[in-house]
């Protein structure tokens, strides 16, 4: 089985991931257009268009070439394309413009409008890093990585030859974490971690027992504090919270995230919100002040319950992940850490516990009424992937791009939730990429049994549980079926 999985997961290795392990040539905002012979399954044979945006290799591939390509295959998919926006919709017969399957009209390198686009696939906005041109003829076309395509049409990608790919459409998208490993995927990445948080089973690990810097991911813990004081009814959502001057100070410097002015008004649910969705440094302090009265003593609060926890490598010094200085002459910069093995075990207890905290993680946007602001989930596979329920991002410079990932299956018996842990990535093009590839890895694994790398491995055993997080997991798996 596991060969099987590893020849399926070829497509990864060869036809998208090794464009973009390791860089060959740097030039920032630098495209260069090359083309790529892509045959499918009908044995049709195509000219495609590329650009490698940044560095050789780190490839994006023309939609309208590969639409025609696709044309009369079972995954055609029709295509709109303005300066600003795709809409793409699977099943659909592709209406050619005049452009496609055809060499660059001339060696320049291609003017590249906008690389944050809306991107719509049957009508649902979805979020995918892409590059729109507007080529010579006045029409516009969309480059996207191959892999983020083949998720969306759910095919599989080899390559038979350098300069081309083999579309199979008859085939599902598959990967294999162990082939991506081998071949220098995860090279960039501090740590990674799939498994099934219901159970504890591990799929895969890579460097997992290693402590690094985890930026605003350090909000879970932060979370799971109020939550607990709200259970132990010390506080409850409604409760009106002043906001204090540190916490107002910290909303006008350059890591503030919502305006919060000292003296105003806001509830704890909304500074739940405001913490968990677009990652609020000053809600997650203003959170710390009202628990424990000081950020200082919420800080031991959180050492303490990673000690609790079993959390061997997790060290706190603040309440929202950022770089914290001490007061020497010379001041030293820490940050939080720990490792994705206790950030597994932290995400486990933390749904075990309190699954409601899933009812706020996978909103995409909510109101903070007491401000008048809407804010917005930073986690792009919300919109990705409908089996995402949260759980949070987070970014610094010494931390890179990290995104913990949650997932709701459901295996008929029971609901499971299964984690992706990603730490210690480039950027945010990165982060969400490989928690996608390694997100669809775990579903795969959940339902259709496929050999897992850590299969028959656990990181913990039962989670202590309370009577209150049962009745609230009863009923909500009741209220979904």
């Amino acid at each position: 089985m596991k060969a099987i999985l590893q020849k399926a997961g070829a497509f990864i290795i060869s036809a998208i991931l090794l464009y973009s392990i390791l860089p060959v040539r740097a030039a920032a905002n630098f495209e260069i257009p090359g083309t790529c012979q892509v045959q499918t399954d009908t044995g049709v044979t195509c000219i495609v268009k590329t650009l490698d945006y940044d560095y050789d290799f780190n490839t994006y591939f023309s939609l309208r070439d590969m639409a025609m390509a696709l044309k009369d295959t079972d995954k055609s998919f029709s295509l709109e394309i303005t300066q600003s926006a795709v809409s793409l919709n699977t099943g659909n017969a592709y209406t050619p413009v005049g452009v496609e399957n055809a060499p660059w009209e001339d060696s320049e390198n291609p003017d590249i409008s906008l690389r944050r686009n809306e991107f719509k696939v049957n009508g649902q906005k979805v979020y995918y890093y892409t590059l729109i041109t507007r080529l010579p003829t006045d029409c516009y076309d969309c480059f996207m990585m191959a892999a983020d395509l083949a998720m969306i049409l759910d095919v599989n990608i080899s390559v038979p030859a350098a300069g081309s790919l083999q579309v199979h459409t008859q085939d599902s998208f598959r990967i294999s974490p162990d082939v991506l490993e081998q071949a220098g995927y995860f090279y960039g990445v501090n740590s990674v971690l799939v498994g099934d948080a219901t159970t504890g089973e591990i799929y895969y690990r890579y460097q997992s027992d290693a402590p690094c810097p985890i930026a605003s991911t350090s909000k879970l813990m932060t979370c799971l504090l109020v939550m607990d004081a709200i259970s132990a009814g010390q506080i409850n959502p409604e409760k009106i919270v002043t906001v204090s001057e540190a916490a107002s100070r910290l909303a006008a410097s350059g890591d503030g995230v919502i305006p919060l002015e000292a003296g105003a008004q806001i509830t704890v649910e909304e500074l739940l919100l405001g913490a968990l969705l677009p990652s609020s440094n000053e809600c997650a302090l203003c959170l710390a002040e009202v628990v424990a009265g000081s950020e200082e003593a919420f800080v031991q609060m959180m050492n303490q319950k990673a000690q609790e926890l079993g959390l061997s490598q997790a060290m706190f010094y603040n309440s929202h992940g950022l770089p914290s200085y001490t007061e020497d002459p010379i001041p030293s910069k820490r940050q939080n850490r720990m490792s994705a093995e206790d950030m597994f075990r932290l995400v486990s207890y933390l749904l075990k516990v309190y699954p409601q905290i899933t009812d706020i993680t996978s909103l995409e946007s909510a109101a903070l009424q007491s401000l008048d602001l809407e804010v917005r989930n930073t986690n792009p596979l919300l919109r990705n992937m409908p089996e995402v329920t949260g759980l949070k991002t987070g970014t610094t410079n010494k931390a890179g791009a990290c995104l913990v990932t949650t997932l709701a299956a459901d295996d008929g018996t029971a609901e499971h939730d299964l984690a992706v842990i990603v730490l210690g990535t480039e950027d945010s093009i990165e982060r969400g990429r490989v928690s996608g590839l390694l997100a669809r890895y775990a579903l795969d694994v959940f339902y259709t049994g496929t050999e897992a790398t850590g299969a028959g491995t656990q990181i913990f055993g039962e989670l202590p549980t309370h009577a209150e997080a049962a009745v609230d997991r009863i009923l909500r798996t009741a209220k979904k079926h």
